[in-house]
């Protein structure tokens, strides 16, 4: 802390010191600066952001497709496979392809749908669906924050 002083004052300190001059808070009455060394500042700000970005779990949107003909056993086992994705922190994208004649009766999907996601033991937060795209009824699942 040196006190409030002139620019000039300031600019001939940080030339004798052979350090810049960071303005901090322009807004402030005074302006508020810093005498640093910019570039080693900046390596330091650039190696913290690497390291944040090291830090952030990547989520990856798994696929899971389901047809309406599907088995019970079949059913149970890619409950359980998403329940597995969804407990490693994975975002699961369900679909249920329709082909055919099955198209002319959409409430078999979706009925399969509601019934998928009461067999799906790990908690889970339905983020968009279900929705449906031509012969495809999707809905995107996401891991409950709670769990």
């Amino acid at each position: 802390m040196l006190g409030i002083m002139k620019i000039e004052e300031a600019m001939a300190l940080a030339k004798e010191r052979e350090v810049d001059l960071v303005e901090v808070s322009p807004t402030a009455k005074p302006p508020v600066v810093k005498l640093l060394d910019y570039d080693k500042y900046r390596y330091q700000q650039e190696k913290a952001a690497q390291e944040a970005r090291k830090k952030v779990k990547k989520v990856m949107v798994k696929g899971i497709r389901l047809s309406v003909r599907i088995g019970d056993h079949d059913l149970v086992f890619k409950a359980k496979k998403t329940s597995e994705f969804l407990a490693e922190g994975h975002k699961i994208k369900v679909d249920v392809v329709m082909r055919g004649r099955e198209q002319a009766h959409p409430e078999l999907a979706f009925n399969l749908m509601k019934r998928f996601q009461e067999t799906i033991t790990t908690p889970f937060v339905k983020e968009t669906g279900p929705s449906r795209m031509g012969g495809t009824i999707s809905i995107i699942i996401a891991p409950s924050s709670k769990s």
